[in-house]
């Protein structure tokens, strides 16, 4: 096991990465009651759920089962949660376990945030996506029809527990939309990270232990960085949303859960890609190896050929990076570096769209 610190003062919290963390008695010192509520979806119940109980024996351990996908990523969703807290008689004393994925977490983390005022609540994310990016740094909440995680509150756990040993069980599909917020990271932060993923790219797509453990650590230990230096998201945490104001759009227009997550920030990282070589900040050969990279870990590397340019920018508006009506983007000024920026031509971003939807509608 490998443990990072979230250095937020008071609400700094660890990270631990390891193999069968689950089976371990490690989440006991986070817990400062004796109420437990469990938050887990019908997919990861029948595979994790006693395991956890196990480890939680000798306190009071409620459970809350919800249904699995992105599209019930909803505040009637949350109530649920809410329900089984009060029908339960949960206090403010209780913690509540994200168990799960992305999803899972960001609900879980919202209740915790509102049930009685605030709780504390813990995350165990179980699959690559969640590990690696919304696990970490406290960002929760939910969906609205007009707008991905418009609803929600900046809220940090008591403690990560990111267990290697579940991603066994994920689907090949999941792996890859979760490789896609790694490569994320040597984007924006870390060229030589960047590198070794291209290197390594066979090895992650097949799920190879010590591949995914070296990059969830260093996943985790940029974005632990990150927060630190911008918790609230006012300035260089923004950069972690590459790809995510086209991948956003791109989920609210398919309806939430066709395209998975990851899948639609891969899309949406070619788009800045796009952007960023018409601005002269990326080369074409950089542009190329990003395309390889997201192709070689079976992503989606163009938009949903039934979207249009006007739908692209609609969308895009309902964002919470846009300031003062103004779309603001994360673009690329080489591997490893980012800002973001209202500063392109509108022109610029339209010929990005119309391009790559093209590309899209002719195969």
């Amino acid at each position: 096991m490998r443990t990072l610190n979230v250095d937020l003062g008071e609400r700094a919290y660890p990270i631990h990465i390891g193999d069968n963390l689950l089976q371990q008695d490690l989440l006991r010192p986070c817990i400062r009651g004796r109420q437990v509520c469990i938050v887990t979806n019908e997919t990861v119940a029948p595979l994790y759920l006693e395991r956890l109980e196990r480890a939680l024996q000798g306190l009071e351990v409620e459970k809350v089962v919800l249904p699995d996908g992105e599209q019930f990523k909803t505040l009637e969703t949350v109530n649920r949660i809410f329900d089984g807290l009060l029908e339960a008689r949960q206090n403010r004393t209780t913690t509540l376990i994200a168990l799960g994925g992305g999803v899972i977490g960001d609900m879980t983390g919202f209740a915790a945030a509102c049930y009685q005022r605030g709780v504390d609540f813990i995350q165990v994310p179980t699959t690559l996506l969640s590990q690696v990016d919304s696990s970490v740094g406290g960002k929760t909440g939910v969906n609205h029809p007009l707008g991905k995680n418009m609803i929600g509150a900046f809220y940090q756990p008591r403690c990560v527990l990111a267990d290697t040993g579940v991603l066994k069980t994920l689907p090949p599909r999941e792996l890859s939309a979760g490789i896609a917020e790694v490569i994320k990271y040597g984007l924006i932060y870390d060229a030589a990270f960047f590198d070794w993923l291209e290197d390594n790219i066979g090895r992650l797509v097949v799920g190879d232990e010590e591949a995914l453990s070296r990059a969830i650590y260093r996943s985790c230990e940029i974005k632990a960085e990150v927060v630190a230096q911008d918790e609230k998201e006012s300035g260089i945490r923004a950069l972690l949303n590459l790809g995510h104001t086209f991948g956003h759009a791109i989920e609210a227009h398919q309806g939430y859960g066709r395209w998975l997550h990851g899948e639609a920030v891969a899309a949406g990282t070619l788009l800045a890609a796009d952007l960023s070589r018409r601005l002269g900040w990326l080369s074409e050969e950089q542009l190329t190896r990003i395309e390889a990279i997201h192709a070689a870990a079976r992503l989606p590397l163009l938009p949903p050929a039934d979207m249009s340019v006007e739908q692209f920018r609609s969308l895009m508006t309902v964002d919470k990076k846009v300031l003062d009506g103004r779309i603001r983007l994360v673009l690329l000024q080489g591997i490893g570096s980012a800002v973001v920026t209202s500063d392109f031509p509108a022109e610029l971003l339209d010929e990005t769209l119309e391009s790559r939807l093209a590309m899209a509608r002719t195969g």
